[in-house]
């Protein structure tokens, strides 16, 4: 088999015990041997100012930035928040279309997933996503997305997603995200 598809997952919630985040979790231990999941926390990315960055980028970005260039795709999972997406999550993606028009994200093919106790599934937060990601050049996967509504249920008290259809659901976005890179990708 080929090396694995590098792919850098974004958990948009900075809470402990996160839905997203653990989804992310389960996503890494269970995604395809085609896809090498590793999980960035956003929570040292400080607020964009371009009063900062004409500075130089601070560390946690340059860092950030390097990781999503090393990155053959992009995981996002996103709360929902006021039917939107978290500010730190914005905040992140702001600094990632970071310098306009030389960004390391332009071109990356992204797939977002999300979970939440509400109803809607994060259905309202990816679909605001969507012009965001597009802006910053980004390449969406589509239709395949995983919007788990009733997160409360469908993780145990470890953490771990324990609904099979959620499960079924988030397999079939990681498998449909390697073939998404792999189309996308490079050819030698």
């Amino acid at each position: 088999m080929s090396k694995p598809f590098r792919v850098l997952a974004l958990p948009g919630s900075l809470r402990a015990k996160s839905f997203n985040r653990a989804l992310l979790e389960y996503a890494r231990k269970t995604a395809p041997a085609s896809l090498a999941i590793e999980i960035r926390d956003i929570g040292d990315i400080p607020l964009f100012n371009q009063d900062v960055e004409a500075k130089g980028y601070p560390e946690p970005v340059a860092r950030l930035q390097a990781e999503v260039a090393a990155a053959d795709g992009i995981l996002i999972a996103t709360p929902e928040y006021n039917s939107g997406i978290p500010g730190v999550l914005k905040n992140a993606l702001d600094w990632m279309s970071r310098p306009p028009g030389k960004a390391t994200c332009t071109g990356k093919p992204v797939a977002v997933v999300g979970a939440t106790p509400g109803i809607s599934g994060t259905s309202r937060a990816q679909v605001v996503m969507r012009p965001v990601l597009a802006g910053m050049g980004m390449l969406q996967l589509v239709g395949a997305d995983t919007a788990l509504p009733g997160a409360g249920s469908a993780f145990d008290a470890e953490g771990n997603l324990v609904d099979e259809k959620a499960r079924a659901a988030l397999a079939r976005t990681l498998d449909a995200f390697a073939a998404w890179i792999a189309r996308l990708a490079p050819k030698a």
